[in-house]
């Protein structure tokens, strides 16, 4: 369990209150997809994303982004239990959706990068760190039922 500082818990707070959802979370899971491309395979009903073009046009692409965004938004508002608060969902990318880990990782320095180009000068270097903290803690969180 990781001990938040009220620093911590209000620079997260900060943060969070200036991303806007239906923004990031479709061009962080873009960006995902078209940086690491073998991550295609987890989306394979979503139809041919298979290209840049095709990924930043596809809407069922934008709409799970949304809905990984709205996961987040959980671990916000329950930073004391982030690994209870996604124990179901990392089941279910364990058994079900055979998930690689790793791409919780890698979505989360999406995440990273898209509101990083968003808030520009106000993700300063040390409200990064604390944000790369508390994306690290999720994606330790949906990789919790893997072992």
């Amino acid at each position: 369990m990781v001990k938040w500082t009220e620093k911590e818990r209000s620079t997260v707070s900060a943060v969070w209150e200036k991303v806007v959802i239906d923004e990031t979370g479709p061009e962080a899971l873009r960006r995902m997809l078209i940086v690491y491309p073998w991550t295609e395979r987890y989306f394979e009903t979503f139809g041919d994303i298979f290209s840049a073009d095709t990924i930043l046009n596809n809407s069922k692409v934008a709409a799970h982004g949304i809905v990984v965004l709205k996961e987040l938004d959980k671990a916000v508002k329950n930073m004391d239990n982030i690994e209870g608060t996604y124990a179901a969902l990392s089941r279910l990318h364990c058994e079900k959706l055979t998930v690689d880990p790793e791409n919780f990782r890698l979505i989360a320095d999406c995440i990273t990068i898209s509101v990083a180009c968003k808030l520009r000068s106000a993700l300063d270097h040390q409200a990064q760190a604390t944000w790369q903290k508390f994306l690290s803690v999720v994606a330790e969180a949906m990789s919790s039922q893997y072992y």
